[in-house]
């Protein structure tokens, strides 16, 4: 069975707890996964260190890599600043047998599977639209215009869901039966025939 670990991509509306479920998944099983590690041309803010929280680069540098291919899917944010996740990192970890997670938006998922067909993309979602809205507006932080905005986005986003592989649901207080879910799809994709096809052939010491 395969010993490398997966890109996994980890997406869901804003509401959808996927944050909360992604800590849970760290946590409870610690070693197999790793959160990726992102590029940016933004300036390191107080506390940040290199290689841990991001890899500071200059956007002549980024801009560099990206003619080269090097990251699995970029964008710039409309302060200016450009942020990537670099392709070699992951697949370091991968080598390592560490599954590297990459908590993104559906725009960005989609561009990883474009670039890595082999990634395992799974949407978190709440059970329902009346729980996405109750969540969002028992935050007390978001204008409503911003919560419909989160709502409108929501839809679009879930639109969506087809081009995933999984969906998992993220019910209230169930943020760590979400994490074992998704921790069941990693097991059963590493055991998956079409990732060991030359399982037979080691079996028997076949060159």
């Amino acid at each position: 069975m395969s010993e490398k670990g997966l890109l996994l991509v980890i997406s869901g509306p804003a509401g959808s707890g996927k944050g909360t479920v992604v800590s849970d998944l760290m946590r409870t099983y610690k070693g197999e996964f790793a959160l990726s590690v992102s590029c940016t041309t933004r300036t390191p803010r107080p506390g940040e260190k290199e290689g841990i929280h991001y890899f500071f680069i200059d956007r002549e540098e980024f801009e560099r890599r990206i003619s080269q291919g090097k990251f699995l899917e970029y964008a710039q944010y409309c302060n200016g600043n450009l942020y990537g996740t670099p392709m070699d990192y992951v697949q370091n970890r991968m080598d390592e047998g560490i599954s590297v997670i990459l908590e993104i938006d559906v725009q960005g998922g989609l561009q990883v599977r474009k670039n890595y067909p082999d990634a395992v993309l799974v949407m978190v979602a709440p059970p329902d639209f009346q729980t996405l809205e109750a969540r969002l507006r028992g935050r007390n932080t978001d204008s409503e215009e911003d919560i419909r905005n989160r709502l409108l986005r929501s839809k679009e986003e879930l639109a969506k869901l087809s081009l995933y592989d999984y969906a998992v649901i993220n019910r209230d207080r169930e943020s760590l039966k979400a994490a074992q879910e998704i921790h069941d799809i990693v097991l059963a994709e590493k055991r998956s025939v079409k990732r060991c096809p030359d399982f037979a052939k080691k079996f028997y010491g076949e060159e």
